[in-house]
């Protein structure tokens, strides 16, 4: 959105300052190893054959095979060789920026090693932080690699999580002032592979290749670039005049009363936004005019240190009246991007709610943009305690326990079964293919037999070139009307039975007439012959993702897989690209025809949408590496574990929004490792059921069926009004012992509800005894 107001003196020098800067690129990983020398010295190239002056200096390659080729003739500036003298009396060898003569060198772009080192002690600068500011201020451009936990806030963190004392650290704020910053992602499969193979004997973490550590620190490296793209998402959407939440990080807001049951909801609030991988605040509005008893001032006190313990913003909100509450609660709500309200249910009955004005009612009424969560209060059957206990580890005396030959079978089957591994991107042209072809490329130097099943270089050059050297098989030709299409010959890759096969585009529908209608379906194949596939997808085309991604881009993607191919795969890698690097492939011709690069640039690959698709591509891999941690049985998964036993219950109607209903639902009990049960109460019998009705029924089943759940229809061919219709509703969920409720909100008007009764009202009336979550319609 442009804006004529005038520039104060302060701002324009500051923005003539920045162009005689030079520009900061960092590198990102979670551990030594994981990639960053080589994809910087690999862009360092890109960079000289467009004619850009690089140089180097105090790069260390650790004789890495890969990264030493990637050094060809890259020009060295020769650094300063010192020794220091650690505290168990070993001699470690340093290289110091010598930025004198960086200086008088003046190369466009430097590539850098190491952001968190000490400098000798008789430096002009104590850090190389601080070296690259300097040499930043004198118009030269850096690159730097930096590992997750050599930033300052997150070395708490891996401290706490796997023991690792961080000798240097450097400020937080560095990815904030950087220009670019890419996540070098590599799951710890590859990583222990590499040490095994010898080529990370020199590696500084080392000591700290254990699976499980190295998944921390790589859902940490996820999650401190999700932050700080969601961070610059919403200065993007600020600057184009856009409010309300994005849509993809969470963000939940307890409303907290200064009463004894409000550090329930705060710790609830907690639970929820840990498992959501969100941020948390606790807002208590209270009237101004009326002082706070000794009571309540001792609950705020209590409040304010529990929301300080638990990682929370605790904020107090003067309201004029309690009828003014809902609106400012919204307003609020609106202000700070909260995706979700945790507030308690109501206590009051229908007339009750009309004179006193309901909360609940009034916050259904204003907003239909925010989720809604209401929680039962257990308190008096259960005491304080939320979540019972449900221990994940296994008992002593379960590891003698014989296995029933099911499991036998079940666990023998999956021995036989091909690896599988999945690329994610954010967006095409991030370099999934590519990175796949390395890797298959890689497999066949180490002697392993691997073919092309199916490859679409879209006519890149770069890709093509990694495909070269590695063994294709033959498309098949399909007849289809009047022409001929070609699809992945499944028999043919069945009947070559290579160890490892290269499958792009994960989510592609194969041409009808194919044995499977889509591709993950012949990949499921292959891996039951104990075919290992490589495969690639980007970010939009997962099934529970599909709302998301309609909402931040306008387009609905039609292609998608389910989760449970994702949740499948043996490793799951983000490739992760910055969306300016993007946009300029996209100019430059490297994902598209010329003639699509205009077309693409107004509609997917504006910068907004992928900004919002990288953070998007991030949290979900880092999700996804928290899940694996918690199956692998350790109890310091970063979200912390889900203790109770959870049965998510959708309630859906045969319309659009069933879909996005379910689609939520999924999402939601994946999380909590939970049960999903989608129901559908038909106002009629079973021979009623027919038409277009039936067929929006079989769809529902279909994708609840896809997604992992269990879909109902309950026939009520004497229901009558809505009372007995939110009674049935309620029975239903009691039936199936549902723990959680997902409604949609009222899809009429605002001016129609005035003063009237719904559904979902009078659902929530009968439904108290559990926690409801309304699903915001973001539409």
């Amino acid at each position: 959105m442009s804006t004529f107001r005038r520039k104060t003196p302060e701002e324009l020098l500051q923005m003539i300052a920045k162009l005689h800067h030079g520009k900061l690129k960092v590198y990102i990983g979670a551990v030594s190893g994981s990639g960053k020398t080589y994809h910087m010295l690999r862009d360092g190239q890109l960079l000289k054959q467009e004619g850009i002056d690089v140089a180097m200096c105090a790069v260390s390659t650790l004789r890495r095979p890969e990264t030493v080729q990637q050094l060809g003739d890259l020009e060295r500036i020769a650094s300063i060789h010192w020794s220091r003298t650690e505290d168990d009396g070993q001699q470690t060898e340093q290289k110091d920026l010598n930025i004198e003569q960086i200086v008088s060198r003046n190369p466009e772009v430097l590539l850098v090693d190491h952001l968190a080192h000490r400098n000798r002690p008789e430096a002009k600068y104590a850090t190389r932080w601080e070296d690259i500011q300097y040499l930043l201020q004198h118009g030269i451009s850096i690159m730097v690699t930096v590992n997750v936990y050599e930033l300052e806030g997150v070395a708490e963190l891996a401290r706490q999580y796997i023991g690792r004392e961080v000798k240097c650290t450097v400020p937080a704020n560095v990815l904030e002032q950087a220009d670019e910053v890419r996540l070098i992602d590599v799951t710890p499969e590859v990583i222990l592979q590499r040490y095994f193979a010898g080529h990370l004997n020199n590696s500084a973490d080392r000591d700290y290749f254990e699976r499980g550590n190295l998944a921390v620190l790589r859902e940490l490296a996820l999650r401190t670039v999700a932050e700080g793209v969601g961070g610059t998402l919403e200065k993007h959407r600020a600057e184009q005049g856009l409010t309300g939440p994005t849509g993809i990080a969470e963000r939940i807001m307890v409303s907290a009363q200064y009463h004894w049951n409000g550090s329930i909801y705060i710790r609830r609030g907690q639970q929820i936004a840990r498992r959501l991988s969100g941020d948390l605040l606790v807002v208590s509005f209270r009237n101004s005019n009326r002082k706070l008893t000794r009571e309540e001032q001792t609950f705020k006190s209590a409040f304010q240190e529990l929301t300080r313990q638990i990682g929370g913003v605790f904020e107090e909100v003067p309201i004029r009246s309690r009828r003014m509450l809902p609106r400012q609660m919204v307003h609020y709500a609106r202000e700070h991007q909260v995706t979700r309200i945790v507030l308690g249910h109501s206590r009051q009955n229908r007339w009750q709610e009309i004179i006193n004005r309901s909360v609940i009612n009034g916050l259904l009424l204003y907003t239909r943009d925010i989720d809604i969560f209401l929680m039962a209060d257990r308190a008096e059957q259960e005491g304080e305690r939320i979540l019972p206990a449900r221990t994940g580890a296994v008992k002593r005396n379960e590891v003698y326990r014989r296995l029933p030959s099911e499991e036998i079978e079940r666990k023998i089957d999956q021995i036989k079964r091909g690896t599988f591994k999945v690329y994610v991107g954010a967006a095409p042209g991030v370099g999934k293919t590519y990175t796949m072809l390395r890797e298959g490329n890689e497999l066949l130097r180490q002697g392993i037999d691997v073919v092309i099943g199916l490859l679409e270089t879209h006519g890149r050059q770069e890709t093509a070139a990694q495909s070269a050297t590695l063994p294709m098989i033959p498309k098949c030709k399909i007849a289809y009307g009047d022409r001929q299409l070609e699809e992945m010959d499944l028999d043919a890759v069945l009947a070559r039975n290579p160890e490892v096969a290269l499958i792009d585009e994960l989510a592609h529908t194969n041409v009808p007439g194919s044995r499977n209608s889509k591709r993950y379906e012949d990949i499921r194949e292959l891996l039951e012959a104990g075919i290992s596939v490589i495969s690639t997808v980007n970010i939009q085309h997962l099934e529970s993702l599909n709302d998301a991604v309609e909402q931040i881009t306008g387009i609905r993607v039609r292609e998608t897989v389910p989760d449970s191919i994702l949740h499948l795969a043996d490793e799951v890698e983000l490739i992760d690209v910055t969306p300016q690097t993007l946009q300029q492939r996209l100019e430059e011709g490297k994902i598209y025809a010329a003639a699509k690069v205009e077309q693409a640039m107004n509609h997917f690959f504006k910068l907004g949408n992928l900004i919002a698709l990288r953070e998007l591509a991030l949290r979900e891999v880092a999700d996804d590496v928290d899940d694996r941690l918690e199956s692998w049985e350790r109890i310091d998964s970063l979200r912390g574990p889900w203790h109770r036993e959870e049965i998510i219950f959708v309630g859906v109607k045969l319309d659009h929004e069933a879909e996005r209903l379910i689609r939520r639902g999924f999402r939601i009990a994946y999380r909590l490792k939970a049960r999903l049960i989608v129901t559908y109460i038909h106002m009629g019998s079973p021979q009623s059921l027919t038409g277009e009705s039936a067929l929006k029924a079989d769809k529902f089943d279909k994708l609840t069926t896809r997604l992992g759940g269990e879909f109902n229809i309950q026939y009520e061919p004497g229901c009558k009004g809505l009372t007995h219709l939110a009674r049935v509703i309620n029975e239903e969920a009691q039936k199936h012992q549902a723990t959680q409720m997902l409604l949609g909100q009222s899809s009429t008007p605002r001016w129609k509800r005035w003063g009237k009764e719904s559904i979902l009202r009078k659902v929530l009336r009968y439904a108290r005894n559990m926690d409801i979550l309304v699903v915001a319609d973001r539409d």
